[in-house]
């Protein structure tokens, strides 16, 4: 089994990746007997693993209930986390119950938003089954929901007290799911290891294969490099962790208009990242090679280098004004100086950002 610490002090956590970690007592070590759980899934998840888990936990001695939550990134909203609220206090639930986050990034967000609300904070376990919430999503604390103006908005930092990566998961996993995880690992090799964006071009084959020795690798490094960055700035006080946000700004704002759900998240990731490239290359920051490069390693790993056809570049502003990172209508942009090199860039030129999507519009 490999295993890193996300060091926080008092607050620091494990995180465990092997195949087959479900049915391990060991793993569940915070948990003891007498204890209250709620396993927070959905339907597509719940058939697959909750059983194991469930019957792990009570051999434990710990009490078990479980919610099944609707699938699809459209249900991350404050509706369906108030879902988790009843259940919990319907089953009585007290301040020392740990809500256990079995899925993928949804999931993740919707069980530590409850966690960090219910009883003004609850523990709560990461079980992430999908590619991008193994490397991604389920390590480091963010949590949020869904906004009709706005995807994310909503949220709270608030770290789990484990994270459990059962590599088993991938295999029950549909292939545009796990493409879609392959476009934050792409992510980390631009923003933070030039090296590591050689070997994912040197390996994308296999990565896609889901060669068990290579992605056992590849998850764990990109787990590493965040774990890294989030002992450093955990709730993004000092400026490294918005590094993580490279293309997020002109993705969330395809995620929002198309409707959350219609393209997925690392898909809408990756043409971001394309975009932001563009950007940095209009502005005089990234050489063409290097966009070449990027633009090059997202088609081999199937995912799109262009926006959707329903939208023009205008369409983008008005999601993109909203972002996080935006004040006083300035847009400001994590973007690439170079593979392995990012920088957050403020005040950028409403003109060259229009210019950069057009270049990546179908």
């Amino acid at each position: 089994m490999e295993k890193l610490i996300v060091k926080l002090g008092s607050k620091s956590y494990p995180i465990s990746i092997a195949s087959g970690l479900l049915n391990s007592k060991n793993i569940y070590s915070p948990l003891k007997s007498g204890e209250y759980t709620m396993i927070v899934t959905n339907k597509d998840i719940h058939h697959l693993y909750a059983k194991i888990i469930k019957s792990t936990l009570i051999q434990m001695g710990v009490k078990v209930d479980e919610i099944i939550l609707p699938n699809g990134e459209q249900y991350k909203t404050l509706d369906v986390v108030n879902i988790i609220f009843t259940a919990l206090l319907r089953k009585n639930h007290p301040r020392s119950t740990t809500l256990i986050a079995l899925g993928g990034g949804v999931i993740g967000d919707l069980t530590g938003f409850a966690a960090s609300c219910y009883k003004r904070g609850v523990r709560f376990i990461q079980i992430p089954t999908s590619l991008l919430s193994q490397i991604d999503s389920s390590i480091g604390g963010k949590t949020a929901l869904n906004h009709p103006l706005g995807k994310n908005m909503i949220g709270t930092f608030y770290q789990p007290i484990s994270v459990i990566i059962d590599l088993n998961s991938l295999k029950t996993l549909p292939s545009r799911q796990f493409f879609s995880g392959i476009a934050e690992i792409i992510k980390y090799g631009i923003i933070l290891d030039y090296n590591f964006f050689c070997w994912i071009e040197k390996n994308i084959n296999y990565i896609l294969h889901c060669d068990e020795k290579i992605i056992t690798y590849c998850i764990r490094h990109c787990c590493e490099l965040k774990a890294k960055i989030i002992a450093k700035d955990e709730k993004e006080t000092n400026g490294e962790r918005i590094l993580l946000n490279l293309g997020h700004t002109f993705g969330h704002a395809i995620e929002t208009e198309l409707g959350y759900g219609f393209w997925l998240h690392g898909e809408a990731v990756s043409a971001g990242i394309v975009m932001a490239a563009k950007t940095a290359e209009l502005i005089g920051l990234l050489n063409f090679n290097d966009t070449e490069r990027i633009v090059n390693l997202f088609k081999k790993a199937h995912l799109p280098t262009k926006g959707p056809a329903k939208m023009h570049a205008k369409d983008y502003l008005a999601h993109m004004i909203r972002d996080k990172k935006t004040e006083k209508n300035k847009f400001n942009l994590v973007l690439p100086s170079s593979i392995g090199k990012a920088g957050f860039y403020t005040d950028i030129n409403k003109k060259i950002v229009l210019q950069a999507i057009n270049q990546c519009l179908l």
